[in-house]
């Protein structure tokens, strides 16, 4: 789940002011006018696409246009990638900034890039992202992390790609510590966040497949200079730790051909249900709504609406394309029970989706960095914890760090400087060290 907009990333550490000294960036320019509603498909014939007879695809518009549209494949066996996941749709040159008003750029070469990906349920979809390669050389095959961001929101107007492109996007700080060390940065925006439909907001296993597959299509970026062979790594925090840690569950079967070292989570809602719970009633009850809306938007069969009631509906629709801060506003304090007909939480084609998203079934083969914050107020200490103890059992080398900071927010602004540098650790090929 999400990283707090109430609260500015000002509590970053020294190595930041070096990044803002040192780094400048270059992404694909996003429209922040673009919305679902401006979107037309484009023809399959494409030169920017890799399809098969009779499959359309989504393309990103040209700068200065607003067009894009996501079709679907025939799904197929949701457990293995599709032929053609990471395939590259089209990238193009951008521009990425560290304050609002395009100001500080960050000194990188930078692509907006549209991939192909697999869904919760196995369809081919388009996904979109954003790949940073910083400009100085890079002493061997150049590291790729695969950067997992936190909660941003529904609407494409809220994606990594697009906030990224006005300076307003508070993560950059974090990534900028992996971009000076040199390495590239894929960042997804996930599957409808960026690209026609409903964002699939926090189902994992959309979310994980999205990460690997940015991670295929940054070495495919043409120009970029990236190897299909180089050092892989996923970092996340939130719904980006989410993400991570389904990257790292999904890794064996979805992606073995990447050349994983590592994978740092913070902060993971490893049990939606439970989190869930807990937030009903709170401040933070829109990341309990926001959620409903990515389910239904990953498996329709849940058919969210039919459960809603007016007061429900109305709300639910006002706020599918808007991005966190409105999300929490609107939806501040509310309980799932006076907005819907029936327990959806209960129903068994909810429990049974929630428990396919329900991390730790599978312990991952790369070791693992976790952190959480010990008085996060969204995601329960004991989520986390939880998630260590599962992964631990399972024969995962992990290496657990508790954060002593008083919110969720913090945890991400404490904790991405640790995760960089265990990260590093796996780069340099040093011994793997574990607390289980």
């Amino acid at each position: 789940m999400p990283l707090r907009t109430r609260v500015r990333l000002i509590a970053l550490p020294l190595a930041f002011t070096a990044v803002l000294a040192q780094v400048t960036i270059t992404p694909a320019q996003a429209d922040p006018s673009r919305t679902s509603a401006t979107r037309t498909t484009l023809p399959v014939d494409h030169p920017n696409t890799t399809t098969t007879p009779g499959e359309a695809v989504t393309v990103l518009p040209p700068p200065g246009s607003s067009s894009a549209v996501r079709t679907r494949d025939t799904p197929r066996t949701a457990g293995t990638a599709l032929q053609g996941a990471g395939d590259v749709l089209d990238a193009q040159t951008t521009e990425v900034f560290l304050a609002p008003g395009q100001r500080l750029k960050v000194p990188a070469k930078a692509w907006r890039m549209l991939y192909r990906s697999t869904s919760a349920t196995g369809a081919a979809v388009p996904v979109s992202g954003t790949l940073i390669v910083p400009k100085l050389p890079y002493l061997g095959k150049r590291p790729i992390l695969g950067y997992a961001a936190g909660t941003h929101g529904l609407g494409d107007q809220c994606a990594p790609s697009a906030q990224m492109g006005r300076g307003t996007d508070l993560e950059l700080a974090l990534i900028s510590l992996a971009l000076l060390r040199g390495w590239a940065v894929a960042v997804t925006d996930y599957e409808g966040l960026g690209t026609a439909g409903d964002h699939t907001y926090m189902v994992g296993l959309s979310q994980g497949r999205a990460v690997l597959d940015s991670i295929r299509a940054a070495a495919r970026v043409p120009g970029a200079g990236l190897s299909a062979t180089a050092p892989t790594l996923v970092m996340g925090y939130s719904q980006g730790g989410a993400s991570a840690a389904w990257a790292a569950q999904l890794h064996p079967s979805y992606a073995p051909e990447l050349r994983l070292l590592g994978v740092a989570a913070g902060g993971v809602p490893a049990d939606l249900l439970r989190v869930a719970r807990g937030l009903d009633g709170t401040a933070d009850f829109g990341l309990t709504a926001a959620a409903g809306i990515g389910f239904n938007a990953a498996y329709p069969e849940l058919a969210l609406d039919s459960y809603l009631t007016a007061e429900g509906s109305r709300l639910f629709g006002d706020v599918r394309d808007d991005c966190l801060g409105d999300i929490t506003r609107k939806l501040a304090n509310r309980r799932l029970a006076d907005l819907t007909t029936a327990d959806v939480l209960d129903l068994p084609d909810w429990r049974a989706r929630l428990a396919e998203n329900r991390l730790g079934g599978t312990a991952p083969r790369v070791p693992m960095f976790l952190y959480h914050a010990n008085s996060d107020e969204i995601i329960p200490f004991a989520v986390g914890s939880g998630l260590r103890r599962q992964y631990c059992a399972g024969g995962t080398k992990v290496f657990w760090t508790p954060l002593p900071v008083g919110n969720h927010t913090f945890g991400a602004v404490q904790g991405a400087p640790l995760a960089v540098e265990w990260l590093a650790h796996r780069v340099f090929g040093l011994p793997v060290l574990s607390n289980c």
